[in-house]
């Protein structure tokens, strides 16, 4: 993400505070001072909830893969290490994590950054604004999902894309390194007949009626198969780079004939002109105003699935805020939601197998709606294949063609206005799927609704920023007497409310004050007969408060009090953390939690279907808050 130009409204002969249009979202902390660097690097942080604890005596090892110094690395290719599956850990395993580690010191803005294995995505990430004395931080990833690409043939190439700047002026080098720690199973679970991810059965779950057929636990476990979505190459990054609404981007793939299930992972991040899309006012406030800034078309977006140029799902991105963004002091030394782990988002294409298990080549694209320079997009296909057959019989069902309802309402008055959208689609698909399993009908409804509000008062100096954006999910899995045998109920939130005002400054500067409040909430209910019943809740929240003295890009002073609360609650138990930051110290940082134990389940070993990081039926397990079903 190259440093952007700071465009200013001149009126006459004079210089006037910006119009908050004009002005930068995004910003670099302040400058390092010479001869500062004797303190040790502080440690940046996510709130989240922790990464599950393996089973006691569970084997392990750490594989290094990665280490790299990203200094001017602007348009150079990603850097590659080789992979090949640990030796002294084969799999299968309960648990597999990537380690991205960083440190840097001097001046920088934040960057994107992503890693792929073998042109598959298992990281979206960005980084932190250093300081003079530099800091560091670890984003670990359950990423057991991909246990089918890690396990793959040992010429397999990691590959991490870090684009920086380095020069006179922004002076930070980003060191990385990438680790994989694999945890096999232990053997008093394998003894038992409990595989590394075999759903643990319940006391208080009744058995299913023999009469009718039972999902396999393999619906529940890792794909079989995973085909990237992304560019052929990667000599830019594997994502496709999306530069405005009617581009597409895609790829042809061939799936096998045996799969049963299907679903694709989607990697989504604006940048550029797009970065702060929920706060864009439309072209017409920009024109009117003789405006010079290239941020508009609006504040709502939508990403879009395509299957052979029929639509297959879509959802509103949860608007991530980079640490440089609004005021890069909210977030020392506390990251904004989901900025060290961006979300993916889950599209369940099951229904839609009918057309695809034909051994033809198909055609799997993403665009965004009223999307402007520029959005970093790619996908994951996760495919389950029947171990018994080589080929399934297949149809789709019921398609309702969902069109997007969306309103607008304008108005100007010189450099004040206001600009309200409201949209909404509702789809449904149903599909069924006859394998070794049995005859399955899989039916998926969404309602995808959002509200955003751009207000500007005061001559243009006060902004006010409103997105209410919701999205309500469920997959129904039917037998073939119509009995529900699976179901998942996903429900999202995520609120944002920002307002800015401009003051005057001295010598080139002007002031900004910001107020901010955003938040997640992810509601999920999961139940497969015979197998497990699951409710899971989480709260993500954040608000923030400060002022910054501002000379073009960069913060000359400022101050900034940043309040997170993070809760999630499962069958298995609670975990909350909170913490406050002012001036980039933390002042308290407050987890509490309790455990209660899984019947029928012995000591150490939870539902391994859903555990935290893991996935429903689809739909991620909300304890990550890294993966956001849009089915």
């Amino acid at each position: 993400m190259p440093p952007r130009r700071l465009f200013r409204l001149l009126f006459g002969l004079a210089l006037l505070v910006p119009a908050l249009a004009d002005v930068p979202d995004r910003y670099a902390t302040p400058r390092a001072r010479a001869g500062v660097g004797n303190a040790p690097a502080r440690e940046y942080l996510d709130p989240t909830y922790p990464l599950p604890r393996p089973p006691a005596a569970t084997p392990s090892c750490v594989v290094p893969v990665l280490s790299y110094s990203f200094a001017h690395t602007y348009g150079a290719p990603p850097a590659k290490a080789a992979y090949a599956p640990p030796a002294a850990c084969p799999g299968p395993w309960s648990l597999v994590v990537l380690s991205f580690s960083a440190a840097c010191a001097g001046d920088q803005y934040d960057r994107v950054a992503a890693v792929w294995l073998d042109g598959a995505e298992l990281l979206r990430t960005t980084t932190a604004e250093p300081t003079a004395d530099g800091i560091r931080w670890t984003v670990r990833k359950d990423v057991t999902r991909y246990s089918a690409l890690l396990r793959s043939p040992p010429d397999g190439v990691l590959s991490v894309m870090l684009e920086n700047v380095v020069n006179d002026q922004y002076t930070g080098v980003y060191n990385v390194s990438v680790s994989l720690e694999f945890f096999g199973t232990p053997a008093y679970l394998s003894d038992a007949g409990l595989s590394s991810s075999s759903a643990i059965p319940r006391a208080d779950v009744a058995d299913p009626d023999p009469a009718t057929p039972a999902l396999p636990e393999s619906y529940f476990q890792p794909a079989d198969l995973i085909l990237p979505i992304s560019e052929a190459t990667g000599e830019t990054g594997f994502w496709f780079r999306i530069q405005n609404s009617s581009d597409s981007r895609s790829k042809l793939v061939t799936i096998p004939s045996s799969t049963y299930r299907a679903v694709l992972e989607v990697f989504v991040s604006p940048h550029a002109n797009d970065e702060f899309w929920y706060s864009n006012p439309p072209d017409l406030y920009i024109r009117e105003n003789n405006l010079t800034t290239r941020r508009g078309n609006a504040a709502y977006r939508e990403v879009v699935v395509s299957l052979d140029r029929h639509f297959a799902g879509s959802f509103v991105p949860f608007p991530v805020i980079y640490t440089g963004g609004i005021n890069p002091l909210f977030w020392q030394p506390v990251a904004a939601l989901g900025a060290f782990d961006l979300p993916s988002y889950d599209v369940e294409l099951t229904p839609f197998l009918g057309l695809l298990v034909d051994g033809k080549p198909h055609e799997i694209a993403l665009s965004v709606v009223d999307g402007i320079a520029e959005w970093f997009v790619d996908a994951n296909l996760h495919l389950w294949l029947d171990p018994s057959s080589s080929d399934v019989s297949a149809a789709l069902g019921r398609y309702r063609t969902p069109r997007l309802s969306i309103s607008r309402r304008y108005s100007t008055r010189l450099l004040d206005g206001s600009f309200n959208i409201r949209a909404k689609r509702k789809s449904f698909f149903s599909g069924w799927v006859n394998s070794s399993f049995g005859n399955f009908t899989t039916e998926v409804e969404t309602k995808v609704e959002a509200t955003s509000l751009v207000e500007f008062s005061n001559q243009g100096k006060t902004k006010t920023v409103r997105l209410q954006a919701e999205q309500e999910s469920e997959i129904r899995i039917r037998s073939e007497t119509r009995k529900v045998v699976g179901k998942v109920e996903t429900e999202a939130k995520f609120p944002l409310w920002l307002q800015t005002v401009t003051e005057d400054g001295e010598n080139g500067t002007y002031v900004l004050r910001s107020n901010l409040t955003h938040s997640l909430s992810v509601e999920t209910e999961a139940e497969a007969v015979g197998l497990f019943e699951r409710e899971e809740k989480l709260a993500d929240e954040q608000a923030a408060a400060g002022w910054m003295l501002v000379r073009d890009h960069d913060v000359v002073n400022g101050t900034a009090a940043t309040s997170s609360a993070y809760r999630y609650s499962d069958d298995a138990g609670r975990y909350e953390r909170a913490i406050d930051a002012v001036d980039g110290v933390v002042l308290s940082d407050n987890v509490t939690e309790s455990y209660r134990a899984v019947d029928g389940a012995m000591p150490g070993a939870r539902d391994a279907c859903c555990r935290g990081g893991r996935r429903c039926g689809g739909t991620t397990a909300a304890a990550k808050c890294s993966d956001i079903a849009a089915m």
